[in-house]
């Protein structure tokens, strides 16, 4: 009589542990380098928020020359909002090649020599975003200080204001990587050219509600600043589809 086992073998086992343990390496030597840039911005974090600083000024035409905090751990807790964004931003090569190294195993060799450039691009564009996100800053700012009118009179926390800041900037930040996760799912023909073509006015729509989602500061500057750049990577990786013939 042959005995039948559906368990899973050794080597099967084995291989789900050895996956895992390479995510948690992964994750391990991406959170070290969060870590080292967090403490490279809390120790410059006052040259940071006086950077950030310069943007507040403007948006009131220099009647507000610093920030306030109303209790006695909110300045702290400022230094290290911007260590913690900071550190993220600044270890962002790391923990994308991390990531990239992790999904590498499951891609056939053609696939995998992609790794450099899409490291490449991804902080090319993050960078982009961030720049655009800066760009908008002051007419954000000035539409969000004056919309409630003169009644209101504003005189932001450090905590508030740098937490905005940081989320625009991570915000735009990402959205931008729109194009690099596009054209990984046409490289592993996940998707195609002719359903991203078949798709568009779809993708416009949405791209503006998630833009509209997104973007912290709620201001139509922001909102336009953000969807037509992602609206805009969208058509292009279409005619790289189309170059690759995807």
């Amino acid at each position: 009589m042959v005995k039948t086992d559906n368990t899973p073998t050794t080597k099967n086992h084995m291989s789900v542990v050895a996956h895992l343990s390479e995510l948690r390496r992964r994750i391990i030597i991406s959170l070290i380098a969060i870590v080292v840039g967090a403490i490279f911005c809390f120790w410059q974090s006052p040259r940071i928020i006086g950077f950030f600083l310069d943007y507040y000024r403007d948006a009131t035409d220099g009647a507000r020359n610093s920030f306030i905090f109303i209790g006695p751990l909110d300045a702290f807790a400022t230094r290290l909002k911007v260590a913690t964004y900071g550190g993220i931003v600044l270890a962002l090569p790391i923990w994308l090649w991390q990531l990239w190294r992790f999904i590498t195993p499951g891609l056939n060799p053609k696939e995998k020599r992609y790794a450099v450039p899409f490291i490449i691009a991804s902080l090319v564009l993050f960078a982009l975003g961030a720049f655009v996100a800066l760009l908008t800053l002051p007419e954000a700012l000035k539409f969000l200080l004056n919309i409630g009118g003169q009644e209101q009179q504003p005189l932001l926390t450090a905590d508030k204001y740098i937490g905005l800041v940081s989320i625009m900037l991570l915000a735009f930040g990402l959205s931008f990587e729109f194009p690099v996760i596009l054209v990984f799912l046409l490289i592993t023909r996940v998707v195609s050219t002719d359903q991203l073509r078949g798709f568009r006015r779809w993708a416009l729509v949405l791209i503006f509600v998630f833009a509209a989602v997104i973007t912290p500061s709620q201001d139509p500057y922001s909102l336009f600043l953000m969807a037509l750049p992602m609206y805009a990577f969208y058509e292009i990786c279409i005619i790289i589809g189309r170059v690759m013939k995807r």
